[in-house]
């Protein structure tokens, strides 16, 4: 069958699928040495998986909303209302508690990026025709993500998302964690088998879709469940949503859309590819440094004091790209109605 690549073989690979089996391999070769890692070079981890991977991505999404004039002006309303909407909710939710704001923020984030591997596996599946596969499909990737999270819920991890405790208040939930590790392993079955029969019955076989949900659920049972720390689990959790997401903006808006900005075409020359990833770092990296500045006073040394206060408003503030990226990722990327 024709395999249903994003661009092809050679770029999808190390963008799109290749990552949570790369960083894998890297986890189970170097596993005593990462974990040392973690403790000796923080600063590093952070600047690469943090600064120049998860936030950077975010930053990618300008360039599929308000890089686009066409774009942005088809959606004024949206685009203007979503930041504004969601700087202002943050500013209410951080002034009744931060651990009240983390919370709500990472169970947002959470949705955002179990969303993300549902919409990359739909792409992967779009040539395909029966609904029953489709279904079932939908169910194995929503399992692979959603029952590692309830094992975190119900057994605290050496990790969070953003903040210490910030999930503690679902552990009061009733324990339904056999349920849905039954449930885990069933669907996970039921996938293998009626994959395995399409494969027989059609005599086909759709590599890309195939490998993106089996990479879906490696990086997030071994990163959530099977491996409690903290670096892994960054590792896992960010290289696998943040590459893919990033390519899939340089593939689909820049170097498959003819109709995208002037500008775009100087991301389609030599050396196209790192001056987008320059630009997405130094957005990156600018805001992670007010961030360490103004809030967590983690990796730079700079004398600035702000008043407890502002924290109300520097926080959800600096949060406004990070959520707004989350909602809007929500619209972006459907197709509109014929």
């Amino acid at each position: 069958m024709k395999q249903p690549w994003i661009h092809s073989k050679s770029v999808d690979v190390p963008w799109m699928i290749g990552p949570p089996y790369f960083t894998l391999a890297l986890v189970f070769t170097f596993q005593e040495q990462i974990i040392n890692l973690s403790a000796s070079y923080n600063f590093i981890t952070w600047l690469i998986l943090v600064v120049f991977i998860d936030v950077a991505h975010v930053y990618s999404s300008l360039f599929k909303t308000y890089f686009i004039k066409e774009e942005f002006n088809k959606h004024k309303s949206r685009y203007l209302t979503v930041p504004l909407v969601g700087f202002i909710l943050g500013v209410l939710l951080h002034s009744q508690g931060s651990l009240l704001f983390w919370s709500i923020l990472a169970c947002t984030a959470v949705f955002h990026f179990v969303r993300q591997q549902y919409g990359i596996m739909r792409i992967y599946d779009r040539f395909e025709r029966r609904r029953l596969f489709k279904i079932i499909d939908a169910l194995a990737i929503y399992s692979a993500t959603i029952y590692p999270m309830f094992y975190w819920f119900y057994n605290p991890r050496h990790f969070n998302w953003f903040l210490e405790h910030e999930f503690d208040w679902l552990s009061a939930l009733p324990n339904i964690l056999p349920l849905f590790t039954v449930l885990y392993f069933f669907i996970l079955g039921l996938w293998i088998l009626t994959t395995t029969m399409m494969i027989i019955q059609e005599n086909k076989m759709n590599w890309p879709k195939i490998l993106f949900i089996i990479g879906t659920f490696l990086s997030w049972y071994f990163g959530i469940v099977y491996f409690n720390n903290d670096l892994i689990f960054t590792m896992l959790n960010v290289i696998s949503h943040g590459i893919p997401y990033v390519g899939l903006i340089y593939i689909k808006e820049i170097q498959q859309n003819p109709n995208g900005p002037v500008f775009f075409k100087l991301f389609q020359q030599r050396f196209g590819l790192l001056l987008f990833l320059l630009i997405l770092v130094v957005f990156a990296f600018t805001e992670e440094f007010f961030w360490d500045i103004l809030v967590w006073r983690e990796h730079f040394n700079v004398d600035f004091t702000v008043p407890l206060t502002w924290q109300n408003i520097i926080v959800p503030l600096l949060v406004t790209p990070q959520l707004s990226h989350y909602i809007l990722d929500g619209f972006i990327w459907r197709k509109p109605k014929v």
